[in-house]
């Protein structure tokens, strides 16, 4: 895995934090100073995070785990819908629907109501229903798409969710943590961590930063789910092979004519088988005079 370092976060912007009126106390220790009203980001955190990030992700796509990708903003859509695309796993770009993972039974019963629009549209049975009976089922088919598009693919609880600004996606971090899933959150000044298991903080609004920190933990899950699929491949390979009938001696045909051996001298010619230093000193004091206490 290739690892980030201190100048392309910088060149990001993945340094500039929200407003000093808008900063949330709790963040206090991932925050180095402040410059012009603006709180300037502590960038050793935010690769200590990111490196935390990738090495779980890593572990999680190479034991077969999906992570779920979140990000309602408009201007981080398209980076969500671009992770999901790579890795190949759920995302959530629109509204958050409440109870996506702690009532999970339900969303799966909405999307089973999907494939039957979707079927009945195929098939042209729409056509049987009058023009205001089939204008709202095409309406409720692109309404269950727009909400539930995104996790159609998703059968099972996943491992892990990768969140961007959890104080706009606070219900969802809510069920992920009552559900026991690891919570990895790209957050500002303004959010709180408490509820996040892996911060990485960094500008969270600026399309470039939130790129340049997904776009890493992105490779960490291709990565792992690469050996995943290399491993159970080699692991079907070896099964198969192991699941070929082998011949053995008993059930090999007995030789007649001048061809046979004598009972006596068989068993002596029967043949057998073998069988975390980034280097981050002195890149930070050019950014920020240190933050004096808040009162």
């Amino acid at each position: 895995m290739q690892d980030i370092n201190l100048q392309e976060l910088i060149d990001a912007g993945v340094h500039f934090g929200c407003r000093v009126a808008r900063w949330n106390p709790k963040m206090a220790p991932y925050i180095h100073g402040r410059r012009n009203l603006i709180h300037i980001i502590d960038l050793r955190e935010t690769l200590r995070g990111i490196l935390r990030a990738k090495n779980l992700l890593y572990h999680l796509a190479a034991e077969g785990s999906n992570v779920l990708w979140v990000g309602t903003k408009r201007q981080v859509k398209g980076v969500i819908q671009d992770a999901g695309e790579r890795t190949g796993m759920p995302i959530v770009t629109e509204r958050w629907i409440g109870g996506t993972l702690t009532n999970f039974s339900v969303i799966r019963s909405r999307l089973k109501r999907l494939e039957e629009l979707e079927k009945l549209e195929e098939e042209g049975g729409m056509n049987q229903y009058s023009k205001k009976m089939g204008s709202s089922l095409r309406r409720e088919r692109r309404k269950i798409v727009r909400n539930l598009g995104g996790i159609r693919e998703m059968t099972t609880i996943p491992g892990a969710m990768v969140v961007v600004d959890p104080a706009r996606e606070a219900n969802a971090v809510k069920e992920a943590r009552k559900m026991g899933l690891v919570v990895i959150g790209v957050l500002d000044t303004d959010c709180d961590p408490s509820g996040i298991d892996i911060v990485i903080p960094g500008n969270d609004d600026a399309l470039k930063s939130v790129r340049l920190i997904l776009d890493n933990l992105v490779r960490s899950v291709e990565e792992g789910a690469a050996n995943h699929r290399e491993r159970m491949a080699t692991t079907g390979a070896a099964e198969k092979h192991s699941d070929d009938p082998q011949p053995r001696s008993g059930d090999e045909p007995r030789p007649t004519g001048k061809n046979r051996m004598p009972e006596n001298m068989s068993g002596r010619f029967a043949r057998g088988r073998r069988s975390e230093s980034t280097g981050l000193s002195g890149g930070l004091d050019k950014l920020a005079t240190p933050a004096p206490e808040e009162t």
